[in-house]
């Protein structure tokens, strides 16, 4: 017989602690069943010692476990579904962990498991999973345990990292076909300066005529490029490297992401996705019972964007001395006024996590229409700049033969 520590939801809803002897965790989940309340976390009240064995035996398996936000939507949906049903968290897991379509997802219901049955709670049991789970799900998980509102929270996440994910995959396919057209563009031209303009070369020299400087140029830059392709290629990886190594510097990494904040035509696009993130996890955190400091600290590690994120520190340690978040944030130049004074109205009458999101649905409307304004844009603009390179080429081909021609017409 052995004694487990629960929280558990009545009829109402409200939270209730307390012990209970059984034989087995099954048997007091059976137990807390017959007496209608929901488990929403249950502890074994002397396993400490077996926690630390399992966590010593599973890090290696749980740092390998992770899944895709696709799987982790379903993931989340589908644990809520069953600990609203009145399912434990341990039935739950392995019900999931069974019908896992995916290595990842199996290893990481897996190792949850694992470590519930040697004492954890869930926060604690997913941040042994950081390749599944960041700061942020963990945190609002933590929140449903101390709230005893799990699954509420758990359908709030999974509409975060739905929405989240919509999103992304709107940048990514807006940023897909420009640098496909950019590639397409590149190769075409290294194409036509190392295979067809060098064919004319022995032609030209063969003509007692004075090459146009067009021709001459193009022929030179053709012949610079073929005696050096592997020097291009060296200096096109050198510096790829270097930029990689210098935005994974703290100070190289804030300055890519204020240069992009202000780049024509990028600039305003990537300003309304750091918006549109930083008010749609600001809103899921606070609506989800998270303290506003621990807020902050997640909404700055999850921005996505240095300089955002250097703003929201700043105003945190506003707030922390007993300013409102509205003012720090207001004095940037990364907020726009209608967001700092929706916030400001959000602080004074209650109701900030329902003006965020307000703010969230906004941007992200604001995002899918310059998505698409941006889209036509770029389009037009590649297509003249690639007919601008073909046509330079085609140019100072035909120049010289054009040239003759006419000589040739002239002396007959």
């Amino acid at each position: 017989m052995g004694t487990f520590r629960y929280a558990a939801k009545d009829a109402t809803g409200k939270t209730v602690e307390g012990t209970i002897q059984a034989e087995d965790r099954s048997e007091a989940v059976a137990e807390l069943r017959r007496q209608n309340l929901t488990v929403v976390r249950m502890v074994s009240g002397g396993s400490k010692g077996k926690k630390e064995g399992s966590k010593a035996k599973l890090s290696g398996k749980a740092k390998r476990a992770s899944c895709n936000r696709q799987e982790l939507v379903i993931f989340t949906r589908q644990l809520s579904t069953m600990i609203g049903a009145g399912l434990s968290l341990l039935e739950s897991l392995e019900v999931l962990a069974d019908q896992a379509e995916t290595p990842g997802m199996k290893a990481t219901c897996n190792a949850l498991c694992n470590e519930l049955r040697g004492g954890s709670d869930l926060s604690t049991a997913m941040s042994t999973c950081p390749k599944a789970f960041n700061t942020l799900y963990i945190s609002m998980v933590s929140a449903g345990e101390a709230s005893g509102q799990m699954d509420v929270i758990l359908e709030r996440l999974a509409d975060y990292v739905e929405a989240s994910d919509a999103l992304r995959r709107e940048i990514k396919a807006a940023m897909t076909y420009p640098v496909i057209s950019l590639v397409l563009v590149l190769s075409i031209t290294a194409f036509l300066m190392l295979g067809v303009v060098p064919t004319f070369k022995e032609v030209f020299n063969s003509l007692d005529t004075e090459l146009p400087a067009l021709t001459k140029n193009v022929l030179a830059l053709s012949e610079w490029m073929k005696g050096n392709w592997v020097t291009m290629i060296g200096m096109s990886i050198g510096a790829v490297a270097g930029f990689v190594v210098f935005k994974s510097t703290k100070k190289g990494a804030y300055l890519w992401d204020s240069f992009m904040l202000r780049a024509p035509v990028f600039g305003v696009l990537n300003k309304k996705i750091a918006l549109a993130r930083f008010s749609r996890t600001f809103a899921t955190l606070i609506r989800s019972g998270v303290p506003i400091m621990g807020t902050l600290d997640i909404v700055a590690d999850t921005s996505g964007n240095q300089v955002v994120s250097s703003v929201v520190t700043e105003a945190k340690e506003s707030v922390r001395v007993g300013n409102m978040l509205s003012e720090p944030l207001s004095s940037s130049k990364v907020f726009p006024p209608m967001v700092t004074k929706m916030i400001s109205i959000g602080e004074k009458t209650g109701a900030l996590e329902q003006l965020l999101e307000k703010i969230a649905e906004f941007y992200d409307a604001q995002v899918k229409a310059a998505i698409k304004s941006l889209t036509s844009l770029i389009e037009p603009l590649l297509i003249s700049f690639m007919g601008g390179i073909v046509g330079m080429v085609v140019l100072s081909v035909f120049l010289p033969i054009l040239d003759i021609v006419g000589k040739l017409g002239s002396s007959s």
